[in-house]
């Protein structure tokens, strides 16, 4: 088996951050949590270097597209793979996250968090 992958899930709700977290720990996967961009940022700053981003949208303080652009412009975390967690599906929204490097969008509410996990993993086999 390969070297477990690292990510980092960041979702203001501590419930899902805790059932993603799981599924993707069953899943060979190494998991990193935040509860909101601010705190990614200072994860992704302090070193750690995931090979998935996976984030919510809609968090207090600093929503996913705000972390996503302040990570593009302080050019953290080059090489992973960032994927939008959302109960936003509108067009706007995943045109605003591919705009920003995103590389796959999953709307919560259509998404089992196996089905997350398989879609996660799908790109990664990319």
């Amino acid at each position: 088996m390969a070297d477990k992958k690292k990510i980092l899930i960041v979702d203001d709700d501590s419930f899902l951050l805790d059932m993603y977290s799981l599924k993707f720990n069953q899943n060979n996967f190494d998991v990193f949590t935040s509860i909101n961009g601010i705190k990614a940022l200072e994860q992704l700053e302090a070193g750690l270097k995931p090979d998935i981003i996976l984030t919510d949208i809609i968090m207090p303080e600093m929503d996913g597209f705000e972390m996503l652009k302040s990570i593009n412009d302080k050019k953290l975390a080059q090489n992973s793979i960032k994927i939008v967690l959302s109960n936003k599906g509108q067009q706007s929204d995943i045109d605003q996250s591919k705009a920003l490097g995103v590389s796959g969008y999953i709307v919560k509410a259509n998404s089992t968090p196996a089905e997350v996990v398989e879609y996660v993993m799908g790109i990664l086999e990319k």
